[in-house]
This record gives C-alpha cells, sequence and structure tokens, in this order.
C-alpha cells in the first residue's frame, strides 16, 4: 500500500514545523541540562525522570482536559513500556551516566552516530526502510562534520578510547536508535497523544526507580537553587513535551533515519546557544555547521520507503502509518 492511499498525508510546512520543533527544543536542552546537573549538582537520573514523568503527566492531564481518549488499546500497555525504557531509560539513563566519565564533546559525537544506526536497523528490519546510497552518503557526511565541528575537544580527549564512558554513550545512542524504529512499527490503537504521554510517564518511572537504585537520592541537593527549577521548567516544556511529541509525531509520518537528523542538527543548535550565552565561535564550528547541513540535505532526499499499512486509530486522532510488519 502508498503511504498516500487511504490516510490524509501532512502538508510539507507541517512537517517542516515538525522538525524544526525536535531541532530547537533538543538542540537548545544542552545548556540548561549543564546548567542544573554540572553547576548545580543535581543526581542526573532523578532529575531527568523527575522531569520526564511530569512532562506525560501535563501531557496526559491536556488529554483529559480537551476531551481526547485516556485509555490504552488492548495490549498497549506492554509495548508501551518496553519502548519507553528503550528510548528513557537505556537511551537517556546511559548517556546520563556516560557524562559523567566523558565530557560533553566526546558525548555529543557518539550521540550524533545515532542515525547511523536507525538506517543500519532499518536495512535490518523486515521490510524496513532502505537507504539510496546518495542517503548513506549524507548520513557519513553528517557524522564527518560532527566530527569536524569537536575536532578541538577531540585533541584533548584522552579518555575517548579507555573509558567505559564512551562504550555508555555508544549504548546511549544504539537503544535510542532501536527504540524509535520499533515506535515506527509497533502496532498501537492508543490515540497519539495518550501514547506519547504514557511512554514519557513509564520512562520517567524508570529513571526514577534506577536512580534510586543506584543511590542518587543521597545526592539530592538539601535546597534547591532557583537556577537549577528554572533548568527544570525549560527541559520540562520543551526537552519532554514539544520535542518528544513532535518527534513522535514525525516517526508516524517520515523515514526514521530522516527523522534521526537531529542527531546531527542539535549540536550545531547547542553551538550556536552557547555563542550567544559567550562561548568562543570559531571556524571550526563553523565549518562544522555547514558540513552537518550538507549531511541533512543529502539523507532528507535519499531514502528508498517502504510500503506502508494504515492502521485505523481513534476517531480523534488521524490514523496512524505502520510498516508492512502490521499486516
Amino acid at each position: 500500500m502508498n503511504r498516500s492511499s487511504g490516510t490524509r498525508q501532512p502538508s510539507s510546512w507541517a512537517l517542516v514545523v515538525g522538525f524544526a520543533l525536535v531541532y530547537l527544543s533538543w538542540g537548545t536542552t544542552y545548556l540548561p541540562t549543564r546548567i542544573a546537573i554540572h553547576d548545580e549538582t543535581m543526581p542526573p537520573l532523578l532529575f531527568g525522570g523527575i522531569r520526564i514523568f511530569c512532562g506525560g503527566l501535563l501531557l496526559l492531564l491536556y488529554q483529559v482536559g480537551r476531551g481526547g481518549r485516556v485509555s490504552l488499546g488492548a495490549g498497549d500497555f506492554g509495548k508501551i513500556v518496553g519502548v519507553s525504557w528503550l528510548l528513557f531509560v537505556a537511551g537517556s539513563g546511559l548517556m546520563f551516566a556516560a557524562s559523567e566519565s566523558i565530557n560533553s564533546g566526546v558525548c555529543a559525537i557518539l550521540a550524533a552516530t545515532t542515525p547511523l544506526w536507525l538506517g543500519l536497523f532499518a536495512m535490518l528490519w523486515p521490510h524496513g526502510d532502505r537507504l539510496t546510497p546518495r542517503g548513506w552518503l549524507g548520513l557519513l557526511v553528517g557524522l564527518g562534520g560532527v566530527l569536524l565541528l569537536l575536532a578541538p575537544k577531540l585533541a584533548t580527549a584522552e579518555e575517548f578510547g579507555e573509558n567505559i564512558g564512551v562504550a555508555l554513550a555508544l549504548g546511549s545512542a544504539v537503544a535510542w536508535a532501536f527504540g524509535s524504529l520499533v515506535l515506527r512499527h509497533l502496532r498501537l490503537r492508543t490515540a497519539h497523544l495518550t501514547n506519547a504521554a504514557y511512554q514519557l510517564i513509564c520512562g520517567g518511572i524508570g529513571l526514577i526507580l534506577a536512580g534510586v537504585l543506584l543511590g542518587e537520592t543521597r545526592r539530592w541537593p538539601d535546597q534547591v537553587s532557583p537556577r537549577a527549577i528554572q533548568a527544570f521548567l525549560y527541559l520540562l516544556l520543551f526537552g519532554s513535551l514539544v520535542g518528544f511529541v513532535a518527534y513522535n509525531w514525525l516517526l508516524s509520518h517520515v523515514a526514521a533515519a530522516k527523522v534521526g537528523t537531529y542527531a546531527y542538527v542539535n549540536p550545531v543548535i547547542a553551538v550556536l546557544v552557547g555563542w550567544v550565552a559567550g562561548e568562543e565561535f570559531t571556524a571550526w564550528l563553523a565549518a562544522g555547521i555547514s558540513v552537518i547541513l550538507l549531511g541533512v540535505f543529502l539523507v532528507r532526499g535519499g531514502e528508498r520507503p517502504a510500503p506502508l499499512a494504515v492502521v485505523a486509530a481513534p476517531a480523534e486522532e488521524e490514523p496512524v502509518l505502520l510498516g508492512d510488519t502490521a499486516r
């Protein structure tokens, strides 16, 4: 079945807005995260888990307020728990753990491998999306741009090849890529926003439990600073709500490898935010940004989609697009 068969497709303008929301929302989270965890010494798993849980709860309350469906479709609960733990507990949690032992530049480089893992997993997935040679070239060009962007930091990253944090960060990228692909192909009959809300809630609970088990409660400060509260609110609104809802929506309409280009664009946004905040903007940064944008352009035009089947969603939502595995 064709993508356009049997369902109303979003306009090009809607897709542009969706990508912009993901890029800007997630690209601007680096600075407040650094302020909360590094400057204000908030325990990473508990801080992130509480924020993600609250985001899901607010989204669920919004659904209730607008009269939307908040019940789970038959058999959806286990699937939502599984994918949310892949994305948040494994994906976000491993990156939080990695950030304590390797510097942020190395973390960003390893996180930028996510689209490569997405493309690889999609190739291995039965009837999954297939990248053309141009698409694979775009992925490699984008990764090269990230390396160029962070070349000065790599020059001093002696721990890159010997620190356990490298394995944790790579594991994070693999988990997020695999979770995104699983989410794209799940047969979920729960309303879109409700589905996203439960993913956030389950992922937040998982991170909180992990933080408690790892003893982070002993690291919680006696008094939370105003800067940490401001960072929390910003991350709650843009990282957990706007960004994730837009990301979830895009996965229903666009190939996973294209959605994964956020991993290339986010470092660019983060660099620009840092520059506005007073950090140095160098020739390395300008060159890296140019190459990254070229890579994104190539990826967006270099993907050969697999046929999609349509599964009816609850009445107040658009139909959910799934891969051939949904048949």
